[in-house]
């Protein structure tokens, strides 16, 4: 009896975490997404194209998420990407400093690929952000570029994870 207890329990607290968790996808991107909490929402920001991006609750701190499809020249590695993101966006910010050594962790869900690590400061408040390029093929990379306030990285690092593990091609 005390065994049918525990397995149903852990059955209900298993329904009840995949029932938080949702799919994010829209007419005209080419991929899928699980959300693993209902606190994490879409934006649609345009430049010269509508991209989809996402936010953890209502503040950027929370967590924030930026998608992107890079196309690259064939033998284009995620350390190379790292270098150019570094060079042109990453190195501006304030207080910037790479934790990964610019050699990134391996990676891997329905794309591999490599996860690279930084921190920087915001507005006088500390910050931390991770970028998973994650690998279609020789010629094109998808890019996760997570940012989170740093007090609030170690209860988002799986979430984080868990969002780049799931991103797969419709």
């Amino acid at each position: 009896m005390q065994k049918t207890l525990v397995v149903l329990s852990m059955l209900i607290l298993c329904t009840n975490v995949f029932a938080q968790t949702r799919s994010f996808t829209r007419d005209g991107l080419d991929y899928i997404v699980e959300l693993p909490s209902p606190s994490w929402r879409v934006l649609s920001r345009v430049d010269v194209h509508e991209h989809a991006e996402f936010i953890n609750g209502n503040d950027y701190g929370n967590g924030y998420l930026r998608l992107r499809k890079k196309l690259v020249l064939p033998d284009t590695s995620a350390e190379d990407l790292f270098r150019t993101d570094e060079k042109s966006e990453l190195q501006s910010l304030p207080g910037y400093v790479v934790c990964s050594d610019s050699q990134g962790a391996e990676f891997k869900g329905h794309l591999v690929g490599k996860v690279f690590s930084y921190e920087y400061i915001s507005n006088g408040r500390s910050m931390d952000g991770r970028i998973y390029y994650l690998q279609l093929d020789s010629r094109i990379f998808y890019a996760l570029h997570f940012t989170v306030a740093s007090e609030k990285l170690t209860g988002l690092s799986d979430q984080m994870d868990s969002i780049a593990r799931s991103f797969r091609l419709k």
